[in-house]
């Protein structure tokens, strides 16, 4: 059994151990790493000298953005029954297309040679002095009009959903790469002392098909990985003191355990032991800070009810984004605030699915209720806190969806939409994007972005410029070559900043 006087025994046995070791380290080294007893960082434990790997640090310039909350409804909306309305749709609804369109393109299922047009139920109007079109899925986002940018030319390379997500996410189809919020921290470091740099919230039925790779750190240390909270029970898993175990004896534990990994690093220089002490020290400081930011007494009932909470979620017999989630979702966006108040760098909530091959009116009516009015309670709620000026918020997916309907074998009717990557549509907010925007377009029909358009690796460039960083300039040394978020490409969108 452990009682009070072991924690005694446990920080002098360190001590003795440390101090009779003779691991090739220097009298006068081992005695600065003794001497240290304090701590290095707000509320750290260790009694070493670590360089902190989030440290703040100097953009290239000066930024517009401090922090960032990226909503990611992986699966890919369908654009033309959500933020771009294509009358034209109906008018051609049954009809096929040309055989230009369809030459020398791949689709997920879609049969190209029978497929026809489908026509879009959903009714659009004009919103906010800006005039910006909503379907009538978005009434509450619709309210935000003159806040966002709303960018109609999105269009990417990858037109199955892990490579586009990893593309959307990372930068490149190839799995291993850093996710934008891992390249932002490792440019930027994080002011959050207690909490992470890069946080994931995730609301899913089905589960990601691109995995954890959309907040991992890929090649870059693993301090900068997104880390996972939960929106049931635990907010971070494991995190609980285990019984019998006091706040004294754990910080001597982990001051141990690091001043045995600071003398391995010194010997062998591997970055990921010093992630690994700043994971330590980390996961000390979320046992005290963790508890406060979960707590939401101190929110007004006006507020919860703004974001949702207790909302009757409808009854849908079958939906690939889950049923039971509403409240969750709601709880991420609002939890989304409270870490960027709190100096949280990035936050992604991630949301799937929106693979509506089949049965799209059901599905997307849902899931759009889910996101509506939590999304654009966010919005507002940052603008109230004098959080939106410099917190940039985006609302993307890896793809949109075909104008034509899905006629895959085996299905009777055609009740959906295959994926479609050369035009969809991302919303943006604050932190230095131009509100009351609608930029580029497609076609009459939605194929092809035909004014303006913007790859992924633009988008990427613009997000990184908005917080001080040239794309160009973001780089990480691997393998004798210099790695970045854009890789060779990418273009900053001037038209759609401040």
């Amino acid at each position: 059994m452990l009682t009070p006087p072991l924690e005694n025994v446990a920080s002098l046995a360190r001590r003795d151990f440390l101090r009779n070791s003779l691991w090739g380290i220097g009298t006068a080294t081992l005695a600065q790493l003794l001497a240290q007893d304090g701590i290095s960082r707000a509320g750290e434990v260790s009694n070493v000298a670590v360089h902190d790997p989030l440290q703040v640090r100097t953009p290239h310039f000066p930024a517009r953005a401090k922090n960032c909350i990226y909503i990611y409804l992986e699966g890919g909306p369908s654009q033309m029954d959500l933020y771009d309305p294509k009358p034209q749709l109906n008018k051609l609804d049954g009809e096929p297309l040309p055989d230009s369109f369809l030459e020398n393109v791949q689709f997920a299922f879609l049969q190209k040679e029978t497929a026809r047009i489908k026509g879009t139920p959903r009714k659009f109007a004009q919103h906010g002095e800006s005039g910006m079109h909503f379907s009538d899925l978005l009434p509450h986002l619709a309210t935000c009009a003159d806040d966002l940018c709303m960018i109609r030319s999105v269009h990417s390379d990858q037109f199955n959903h892990v490579p586009a997500q990893l593309l959307m996410n990372c930068g490149s189809a190839i799995a291993g790469r850093p996710s934008l919020g891992s390249w932002m921290s490792y440019g930027l470091g994080s002011e959050a002392n207690n909490l992470p740099a890069f946080v994931s919230l995730v609301t899913t039925g089905r589960g990601i098909p691109g995995g954890s790779a959309s907040w991992s750190s890929g090649f870059l240390p693993s301090t900068y990985s997104g880390v996972l909270f939960g929106n049931q029970g635990s907010t971070v898993s494991n995190l609980e003191t285990p019984a019998g175990i006091s706040s004294a004896l754990q910080r001597a534990t982990v001051r141990g355990i690091n001043d045995l990994n600071q003398i391995r690093l010194q010997d062998v220089g591997d970055p990921e032991l010093a992630s690994r002490m700043h994971s330590y020290e980390l996961a000390f400081r979320l046992q005290s800070s963790a508890p406060e930011l979960v707590d939401l007494s101190g929110e007004s009932k006006a507020t919860l009810d703004r974001y949702g909470f207790g909302r009757k979620e409808p009854e849908i017999s079958s939906n690939r984004g889950g049923k039971g989630l509403f409240e969750a979702f709601s709880y991420n966006c609002l939890l989304a605030r409270r870490l960027v108040e709190r100096g949280v760098r990035m936050v992604n909530i991630i949301h799937s699915s929106w693979d509506h091959h089949s049965r799209l009116d059901d599905e997307l009516t849902h899931n759009s209720l889910m996101v509506d009015q939590p999304i654009a309670a966010l919005i507002q709620d940052l603008k109230v806190h004098g959080l939106l000026d410099d917190t940039l918020v985006i609302i993307g997916s890896e793809f949109g969806r075909t104008p034509l309907g899905e006629n895959r074998p085996g299905y009777k009717k055609v009740t959906g939409r295959d994926h479609h990557p050369f035009a969809f549509t991302v919303l943006m907010a604050g932190g230095g994007i131009k509100p009351g925007t609608t930029y580029g377009a497609s076609d009459e029909i939605g194929w092809h972005a035909i004014e303006n358009p913007v790859h992924v690796h633009d988008l990427h460039a613009t997000i990184l410029h908005l917080f001080g960083l040239d794309h160009t300039q973001l780089t990480y040394r691997l393998q004798g070559r210099d790695f970045r978020l854009t890789d060779v490409h990418g273009h900053v969108v001037h038209d759609i900043l401040v």
